[in-house]
């Protein structure tokens, strides 16, 4: 297990050598290990080695269990049909935790350009937000089951508007409703980003038609 000065991280990467990195956020409740499987699963033979970077969350109280002490990237204050309340100084801590992780693969010689922010539910929301807010964009972002915060700032940053950013979600989801994930992605694509859309048969979690799409559209953005 490594580590960063405040966040312990898993890491796994597809070969020895590598020259990209994808810092993957967990859903609420969760932690690092939770997708860790899923490297093996996608579909990157031919591409360049990546690095894949699953940070755990800090621990904190969520409003929206009942204050119930979990791995959190901010406080959920509501969540439902009508929207999400969340904690906007925990988003901005959020983000300090992003830009040290993208550091830390910086320090280790991957550019900007070639680092990925990925995640799940909260994860994704928090992808999302942090995605849209760094000095330097990203290479892209995927987020599943997830959702553009409200307190997100979209910005006019050079090259921001070609961020491609791939969204997913399952139409039966009774956590994070398909609604809210639509209509991020329609305020992402009105803004003018490069949104690849797709919906499956599925609750609240991801499908192996899903991760496979999520693999090869990593490998074509990677090379």
């Amino acid at each position: 297990m490594a580590t960063t000065p405040s966040l312990e991280y898993i890491e796994k990467t597809t070969k020895q050598s590598v020259d990209a990195s994808v810092i993957w956020l967990h859903g609420l409740g969760a932690d690092g290990s939770d997708f860790v499987p899923i490297v093996d699963e996608l579909p990157l033979g031919g591409s360049p080695g990546v690095r894949f970077i699953f940070p755990h969350a800090p621990v904190r109280q969520v409003t929206v269990n009942g204050g119930m002490p979990m791995r959190a990237w901010y406080d959920i204050i509501g969540l439902g049909e009508g929207g999400i309340e969340e904690d906007t100084s925990g988003l901005a801590e959020a983000l300090s935790h992003i830009v040290e992780l993208i550091g830390g693969e910086k320090e280790r010689g991957i550019p900007a350009e070639r680092i990925v922010l990925a995640g799940f539910s909260q994860g994704a929301a928090t992808a999302l937000y942090a995605g849209l807010q760094l000095e330097q964009a990203p290479a892209g972002i995927i987020a599943l089951s997830g959702w553009l915060p409200a307190a997100t700032e979209i910005k006019p940053l050079s090259g921001l508007d070609d961020l491609p950013i791939f969204m997913a979600h399952g139409n039966q989801d009774p956590v994070v409703p398909l609604r809210l994930g639509l209509d991020s992605s329609r305020r992402l694509t009105d803004a003018g980003f490069r949104v690849d859309w797709h919906e499956y048969t599925l609750e609240h979690g991801v499908c192996m038609a899903e991760i496979e799409q999520v693999g090869k559209w990593l490998k074509s953005l990677l090379g």
